[in-house]
């Protein structure tokens, strides 16, 4: 043993057996330089000890030059390989070092908890050894990745490395680059690397294979920026964060980052804080979180700006941020800049896709479609979707499966910056005025759907959005309410009062599909505004008749219902309106029904009847007819008001009697349910039950979730009288949710109490 440590001791190094064998061929270090092709600078550094584990290729060269036989080849060899060996274990560490991790990180426990299972699963084939983590600007990916990183140092006793692929800069990492400083991290020595791409990433690979490494591949810019750094299966394993979707990529997990929900944002922020020694601030930067929009990066930028300013307190800054025009001035600390960090992504678009991102900013609402996009932009509907596409995918623009897209508060901000910067005013005018006139003709167009005999509405307006049914034409006034009562609002602003007066109108049919909406009232007060200033009192009329319905049906205050009848009839008298009055003798009617005037209530109605029925306006005279059966019903007289409310139902399934189809399917679901009403006041429960239970399924499929509401709270009362209690609770409970739906909070929670009685 002691002779085998004293030969270990004194066995000649790489660099002597070099040297001794040169001497021995009587050769300068030129001339083996020139004869091997290696250069004399290296030889000087091989002699020298300086380079202690020279590559196999290098040192047979050597060995042919110098003439070695076997046993001298073989022994400089092996001295080599050792060398490297002991090289590489020797080489100093701290090469793409993990960047530290902030002390008040905060929530994200759903994505560090998807990291970590993700990275601790194991090494057999197949296993996912990838994590990609996207997202759009300043929601925190790296800040997740490193924190997530550090967590897991123990797991990768061989490293855990972190490489910045600056994506969104002009210039993003050369691949080669990227894994020339992968390798030498790694303790690869640079005459070690080979010169090419695809030798660099095998020997990356191959490293990977069998250490427990972990690579943080942060801002990554492509698909083929990022492949050839991944492992290729076994213990190594990769965290990659970018603002792009990196679609294309292969055989690898995805987390996409949100913003962080309020409560979160809230605690980041008083996290930050907490040392800056300012009394109790909850509800300032509760409202400061808020208007952070949850990203992380403004929430940093806020908390710093005030830790930095002791004189100052939330509710100031919260203030400041309340100013939409300055907000994104306000969000930015030294060099951190909300607005820095949006433009990097925006720096990336196409030339046409950032003309598209900027004019989004007009769009009224928080919501749009390609359709909607494509006259914004000016492009075609195919063009729109690619610019969209290329949006989504860096992360300026939100998507849902419903094919709408939506931009981030602070996001908008910024595009509406960069339109106010980067084009004209008058460009910007025309372009909403452009926008503003296809909202209110597709708008019209779609309420028109429901008018009674008006036909197919699409004749009409060609040009506006592809709506080729009621249904496409409901779908499309729901999902697009913020867009086309915004366009409302501009156009009445700009004095378009026909446009403005039109819209309305087509609404008349409409509301009752969706009665429990809360913008009616603007609707129609517009509408009405619209006819006073183009002077035309039939149609201020109609206007302040919707006006009543309103006041009857969504917002149940009677007493005003009656002063906009007031108001219509004495309008519709002086222009000859009969139509007008006739409505407005109906809402009239309900009117004083609510307040108990039931004499005056039936008068009303049964003048409402006659004038409708003189005009051949047989959808209205139905409406009359059943508002009269209420009058009876309310009065105690339940018979008479059967007998009315089925007079009603013959009417409408009379296919000859003149009503229109959409209005009979309209109204026979609610006229079902009163006789239903009536039947359980008769005390006949069981038939009530059935008639009910038929009503509220009409009601549901046709989404008329006002009556549907009542009339289930009713059904659930019968079932509970026939002691029919679980069916009882259970439709109190549908009573509770529809309820809900529709915003009344009271009646939700009363039906709601009553089902889990």
């Amino acid at each position: 043993m002691i002779a085998e440590k004293e030969r270990s001791i004194t066995a000649p190094s790489f660099a002597e057996v070099l040297r001794r064998h040169r001497h021995a061929a009587r050769l300068t270090l030129e001339q083996l330089a020139e004869a091997s092709g290696v250069s004399a600078r290296t030889l000087s550094d091989m002699e020298r000890g300086r380079s202690k584990g020279s590559q196999h290729r290098t040192v047979t060269a050597l060995a042919d030059a110098l003439g070695l036989g076997d046993a001298d080849r073989d022994q400089l060899v092996e001295l080599a390989r050792e060398g490297r060996l002991r090289d590489h274990w020797a080489r100093p560490t701290g090469l793409c070092e993990l960047p530290r991790s902030v002390g008040d990180f905060t929530g994200r426990a759903a994505g560090l908890a998807w990291i970590s299972e993700l990275l601790r699963a194991g090494d057999a084939p197949g296993a996912a050894g990838v994590g990609l983590i996207t997202g759009s600007a300043g929601l925190g990916k790296t800040t997740l990745a490193v924190r997530a990183a550090h967590a897991l140092r123990p797991d990768f006793p061989h490293g855990v490395f972190f490489l910045d692929l600056f994506g969104m800069s002009a210039q993003p990492l050369p691949v080669d680059d990227a894994l020339g400083m992968l390798l030498r991290a790694l303790g690869i020595a640079d005459q070690q690397i080979p010169g090419d791409v695809a030798g660099r990433a095998s020997l990356y690979r191959s490293l990977l294979r069998d250490r427990r490494v972990l690579i943080v591949l942060d801002n990554a810019a492509a698909e083929e920026q990022v492949r050839p750094l991944l492992p290729g299966g076994g213990a190594g394993k990769a965290l990659v964060t970018s603002r792009r979707l990196l679609a294309g990529l292969e055989g690898v997990r995805r987390l996409a980052l949100g913003p962080l929900p309020l409560l979160e944002a809230t605690e980041l922020l008083t996290g930050i804080l907490k040392d800056r020694g300012a009394p109790d601030e909850g509800s300032a930067v509760g409202q400061l979180a808020q208007l952070c929009g949850g990203l992380p990066l403004a929430l940093r930028i806020a908390g710093n700006r005030l830790v930095s300013r002791p004189g100052w307190n939330a509710a100031d800054l919260a203030a400041r941020l309340t100013n939409e025009e300055r907000r994104l001035d306000q969000l930015s600390a030294g060099d951190l800049k909300i607005a820095t960090a949006f433009g990097l992504s925006y720096e990336q678009l196409a030339t046409s896709t950032r003309r598209l991102f900027r004019r989004l900013a007009l769009v009224p609402g928080r919501s749009f479609d390609a359709a909607l996009a494509a006259v914004v932009g000016g492009t075609s509907i195919e063009e729109a979707w690619d610019a969209l596409d290329e949006l989504v995918d860096l992360g300026l623009l939100q998507d849902s499966t419903s094919e709408r897209y939506r931009f981030h508060d602070l996001v908008r901000l910024f595009a509406r910056d960069r339109l106010q910067q980067e084009e004209p005013a008058a460009e910007r005018d025309a372009l909403t005025v452009t926008m503003t006139s296809w909202l209110l003709r597709t708008a019209t167009t779609a309420g028109r759907w429901f008018e009674p005999g008006y036909g197919d509405p699409g004749q009409a307006a060609p040009d506006a959005a592809e709506l080729s049914s009621a249904e496409k034409a409901d779908h499309w006034l729901r999902v697009n309410v913020d867009n086309w009562l915004g366009a409302l609002r501009h156009a009445a602003s700009i004095g378009r009062f026909t446009a403005v007066l039109d819209c309305a109108e087509s609404m008349d049919w409409f509301s009752d599909q969706w009665m429990h909406a809360p913008h009616w009232y603007e609707v129609f007060t517009l509408g009405a505004e619209a006819a006073a200033a183009l002077g035309d009192p039939a149609r201020q009329a109609a206007q302040l008749n919707m006006l009543a319905w309103v006041h009857l049906l969504p917002r149940d205050d009677p007493e005003t219902a009656l002063r906009y009848t007031a108001q219509a009839i004495d309008l519709a008298t002086r222009s000859g309106a009969t139509a007008q009055i006739g409505l407005a003798h109906h809402h009239a009617g309900g009117a004083l029904r609510r307040l108990g005037r039931l004499d005056e209530a039936i008068a009303a109605e049964t003048q409402a009847a006659r004038i409708h029925l003189a005009n051949g306006d047989m959808d209205r005279y139905c409406n009359s007819l059943a508002a009269l059966g209420t009058c009876l019903r309310d009065a105690g007289d339940h018979t008479k008001a059967l007998k009315q409310y089925l007079d009603v139902l013959a009417l409408l399934n009379d296919d000859c009697s003149g009503i229109t189809p959409s209005v009979a399917a309209f109204n026979r679901p609610i006229v079902l349910a009163r006789i239903g009403e009536c039947l359980g006041l008769l005390g006949h429960r069981a038939e009530a039950i059935i008639k009910l239970t038929e009503a509220t399924s009409l009601m549901e499929q046709a989404q008329l979730l006002v009556p549907q509401a009542r009339s289930l709270e009713t059904l659930a009362v019968l079932l509970a009288e026939e002691d029919r209690t679980g069916e009882s609770r259970h439709t109190y409970a549908r009573a509770a949710g529809v309820y809900e739906a529709i915003g009344d909070a009271e009646a939700s929670s009363r039906c709601r109490d009553l089902a889990n009685a």
